[in-house]
This record gives structure tokens, sequence and C-alpha cells, in this order.
């Protein structure tokens, strides 16, 4: 059984018109890329299980399947933040540690920016809290040289609330700033897209005898993709509703 849900929009229009930007922002991603500009999806992909078989997997033989062992140890779990490339398809400057608190992403976003410190950066996300944090905002505005007055959370300014922080981030105006997909819409975000080649290709057969091994393992999986498989998503839908 699959579980998913689809937007129920108190707004339609402005749901739409949400869409639509993303959109828009996939269309141009290759065009924005020749300018020296990065467009980049990014998410987290938490509760990654350190599984390792009980037994060893019997191997595929004439008239028989393989056969993984059903019962298994658990070494703990951890957190993968990545970007998806929108104009290359490769997935770059990728994090993976214990958690995803705001600092976590944070300096996921720093390191990432790190890598070519001085362009235009544009980031899709989802709706998720830490991607409009406090310590969000004071990274952006420490790299873009913004010296607005920040305020205070919970009080007054910019830190004030998440729709006052989520303002900030997404300003067109800013070197880096931050497009948010629909709430319910993660599906328009293509790195969600990447996390299922993911799931298929390593983790869903995987044995991983430690977080270290799983780790080493994501990003050998990560730097093979890149070299072998990564390219463009062909992005068609155009905000069209979907249905069941």
């Amino acid at each position: 059984m699959e579980y998913w849900l689809n937007a129920k929009p108190d707004d339609p229009v402005a749901f739409a018109a949400e869409v639509a930007a993303v959109c828009a922002v996939y269309q141009h991603a290759p065009a924005v890329a020749q300018q020296g500009k990065h467009v980049i999806s990014t998410d987290e992909k938490t509760g990654i299980q350190a599984l390792e078989r009980a037994a060893p997997t019997l191997p595929m033989q004439p008239g028989l399947v393989e056969r993984p062992e059903y019962e298994y140890l658990r070494h703990g779990t951890q957190c993968l933040i990545a970007n998806f490339d929108v104009a290359t398809g490769e997935v770059v400057a990728p994090t993976i540690g214990p958690s995803r608190t705001e600092q976590d992403f944070a300096a996921h976003i720093a390191q990432t920016i790190a890598t070519d410190p001085e362009a235009p950066w544009l980031f899709i996300v989802d709706q998720l809290n830490t991607h409009k944090s406090e310590a969000l905002v004071r990274l952006v505005a420490r790299v873009c040289g913004i010296k607005e007055e920040l305020g205070e959370k919970e009080k007054r300014g910019i830190l004030q609330s998440m729709p006052t922080r989520a303002a900030f981030l997404s300003d067109t105006s800013h070197r880096i700033r931050f497009l948010s997909t629909p709430k319910h819409s993660s599906w328009l975000n293509h790195i969600d897209l990447w996390f299922s080649i993911l799931v298929r290709r390593l983790l869903k057969r995987g044995n991983f005898t430690s977080v270290v091994d799983l780790r080493e393992r994501i990003l050998a999986f990560i730097a093979y993709f890149n070299k072998t498989m990564a390219k463009p998503f062909k992005w068609t839908y155009k905000g069209r509703p979907l249905t069941v």
C-alpha cells in the first residue's frame, strides 16, 4: 500500500500561481545556468536506517530469486540533506549527519554556497519550518552583505515570524533566495524524485554495518550517479490539477 496526499488549497488561484512559479524556474534553469547562476532543489531525507542483515543474502540461482534475510540488526539512523542541480541533474554538496535542526540546514546551505561564493543561488524548498528559520535569515543577510535590522524572533522585524522570515528569504532582490513549493506539494521538488532513485538503487536492498558504512555508501552512490546517470529531469507538468 502507498499513501499520498494531494494538495487541497484554500485558495486555488494562489496555489496555481505558486505552482506556476516553480514550473517557470524549472523551464528557465538551463538558460539561468549559462549566466553563472545556480538553481538548486533541496530537501532532507530523514531517518535513513543503517540496517545489517542478520545472515548473508542468498544469491540468485536457476529457478530461484535472490533471497535476503528478513531479520536485521539496527545500527542507528542518518539524515541526508541533498541538493539537486536542476540544470545539470547532478547532486551537489550533500550533507549527512544525525539530525536536521535549523542549524544543520543553515550549515548545509552555507556549505553549498561556498562551492561558488560569488554566484547567485536560488533554492527550491518545501514548507518545513527549518527552511524559514532565524539561522537561515542570518546566514543570507551575512553572505549577501545585507545591513538591514533583522529584529527579534517572536517580537519584531524580519525575524518575528515564519511569514516575515519567508518573505525575506524569498526576496527577489537578494543574490541568495528561496522559493517554496505549496503545502503538500513536495512532488514539485526535483530532489524528492531523486530520493526515490536513491531508495530503489541503494537503500532498499542495502546492507549497512554501521552509520559510518551507511554514510560512505550514500556518498559513493552520489559520486557514481553524478558520473554515470546524472541528467536533468524532463519536467512537463504545467500546473494542471492532479487526478486519481
